[in-house]
């Protein structure tokens, strides 16, 4: 229990960052006016779109199997698409589908073109609004794991 401990503790950390660069994003309008030669304007967007990549990887390859393995209900090969079914059938998530479009908005913020501006600031705009659900979604592990005395 002490890892998944030290793992919720990771998520969280991340989840701060994220929401401290997509506050700075917000505060500066830096997505509205977005200027890709401006080195403090990528230098903010390169930490926001670092945290919501590390933090979607981390809860999806490790937090949500250590936390079916705290619970008892893991099995080796599990899909994605299967951990995702039994969150949302545990209520843990609200919907799959969301998770399975903030890894779809992952992989899409992995790949800059210079020539996309538009369909970036889009997508940052989009992950702005997908962090909701990172934070509702680690809360609602911890509440499962309290009320089964389990952290």
């Amino acid at each position: 229990m002490k890892i998944f401990k030290e793992n919720l503790n990771i998520a969280y950390l991340h989840l701060d960052r994220l929401k401290k660069a997509s506050n700075e994003i917000k505060e500066k309008g830096l997505v509205e006016n977005f200027n890709i030669d401006d080195f403090e304007t990528v230098k903010v967007i390169d930490t926001f779109i670092y945290r919501f990549l590390k933090l979607q990887d981390f809860m999806g390859q490790k937090l949500f199997r250590r936390f079916l393995m705290v619970i008892g209900d893991f099995y080796e090969d599990m899909s994605f698409i299967d951990i995702l079914d039994k969150l949302e059938k545990l209520n843990i998530i609200t919907s799959s589908d969301d998770w399975i479009r903030i890894r779809k908005l992952r992989n899409k913020l992995t790949h800059e073109y210079p020539g996309e501006i538009e369909e970036m600031k889009n997508e940052i705009l989009m992950a702005i609004e997908m962090i909701h659900l990172f934070e509702e979604t680690l809360k609602s592990i911890e509440e499962y794991l309290r009320r089964r005395n389990l952290l």
